[in-house]
């Protein structure tokens, strides 16, 4: 596994702090940082604000060249909605162009749907394998948010990277048994999400009302992890990190100190397996509007 930094936070305000997105000197810093210490992987959107933007201004200005890295990024959500089929291919290259624009590239090293319905019907698919062809970007994949999106994508021959959501409170796909399907071993998997916004790495007292139900399993992480004197952000990182099938580990930071501390507990593997292995039983039945955001009441 290897990690991907992911750049929303340099794009927008995100997570559930709403936390301020550094500054373009403070982003490209966190950038150069990041590929000068192993994170070859970037991954950004057309729909995360101004990160386009940002990772283009650091690839302009550095010395790594852009055959040694990773850019990946993603269709605008929703865009083939109410277009007549006609108008798909010119829709997806302009939204395509606009992205490689801002970037300062000429290529992608993948593309992916962020409207992950999108996945059920393959004719945006055949759409985005075309731009393959035209050697506009090297891989074709789809973000997923449930299960079912996450198998069919893996049913695709032509799909060649999905990301996912991941994390110890989210383990529906560890539950469906997606890792163990042989279709995932031939795709390149990314997770995202594991911190789940900050949620797993908050006090009690800083949880929203809304989401009131998440303050005891707070409270039980904390416990292990004091019992166990290991960091939450440490214990996050090394759950993911357990899933062989898993490629890529997405994540993003606000800072630079941020990603520092990242990299160093990834490198490290001082948990215990049988530990890990039983935080996955004590959280593997958490209801979907918790660890999905995206349900999440405001």
């Amino acid at each position: 596994m290897e990690l991907c930094l992911g750049t929303v936070q340099f794009g927008m305000d995100y997570g559930i702090r709403n936390q301020k997105k550094p500054t373009l000197d403070e982003s490209i810093e966190i950038l150069e940082y990041a590929v000068r210490n192993g994170i070859d992987t970037i991954d950004t959107a057309y729909n995360y604000g101004d990160a386009e933007k940002v990772v283009g201004a650091f690839l302009k200005q550095t010395k790594v060249k852009r055959e040694n890295l990773q850019i990946f990024s993603k269709l605008k959500p929703n865009i083939l909605d109410d277009e007549p089929f006609v108008n798909w291919e010119a829709l997806i290259i302009q939204n395509l162009e606009e992205s490689l624009e801002r970037l300062g590239t000429d290529y992608l090293d993948g593309y992916l749907l962020h409207s992950s319905r999108y996945i059920f019907d393959e004719r945006i698919v055949e759409q985005l394998e075309r731009l393959k062809e035209k050697k506009l970007v090297h891989k074709i994949g789809v973000s997923i948010y449930e299960p079912e999106e996450a198998k069919k994508a893996a049913e695709l021959p032509m799909i060649d990277a999905i990301q996912i959501p991941f994390s110890i409170f989210d383990q529906r796909l560890l539950k469906e048994n997606f890792f163990k399907r042989k279709e995932v071993s031939e795709k390149e998997i990314f997770s995202r999400s594991a911190f789940l916004q900050g949620l797993i790495l908050m006090d009690e007292e800083e949880v929203p009302e809304h989401l009131s139900k998440a303050k005891p399993i707070i409270q039980k992480i904390k416990e292990i992890c004091c019992k166990e004197n290991i960091n939450r952000v440490e214990l996050a990182i090394q759950f993911v990190k357990q899933q062989t099938q898993i490629d890529y580990l997405v994540f993003g930071v606000d800072n630079l100190d941020q990603l520092k501390q990242n990299i160093c507990f990834f490198n490290r593997d001082t948990i215990d397996q049988s530990l890990l292995s039983e935080i996955a039983k004590d959280f593997d039945a958490l209801d979907a509007d918790l660890v999905m955001p995206s349900l999440w009441a405001k």
